[in-house]
């Protein structure tokens, strides 16, 4: 899904309905920050609809954000991969993307001060 311009409301939700709705399950937690339109009762209702909970961050703190640590790590390996064409950047964001791992994730979450549930 691409889209020009900025994600309002009605764009968020149908990403949700369209995109994120088919890969939840029952039990899958979905996580995000305070944007407004994640704050949508009709993106929560849809997200719960799949029978997945949505839970939003605090208020925005670096110290806090997991995904702070993510973008941190891919980051760094970006700066490793030092690709010098588009394509080859384009494969090292691949890449770096994909080294995120679901331990580093859970780490990520308990650095932040989350503890499982």
């Amino acid at each position: 899904m691409t889209l020009d311009g900025a994600m309002g409301g009605a764009a968020f939700l149908a990403y949700v309905e369209r995109v994120l709705g088919p890969t939840l399950s029952h039990g899958d937690v979905v996580v995000m920050d305070n944007l407004p339109a994640h704050k949508l009762p009709a993106v929560r209702a849809a997200i719960e609809r799949k029978g997945a909970v949505l839970k939003l961050l605090p208020p925005y703190s670096s110290d806090f954000n997991p995904i702070e640590m993510a973008f941190s790590k891919i980051k760094a390996n970006l700066r490793k991969a030092a690709a010098r064409t588009l394509p080859d950047l384009w494969e090292a964001i691949r890449d770096a993307i994909d080294n995120v791992t679901p331990t580093d994730s859970r780490a990520f979450f308990t650095a932040a001060g989350y503890e499982p549930e």
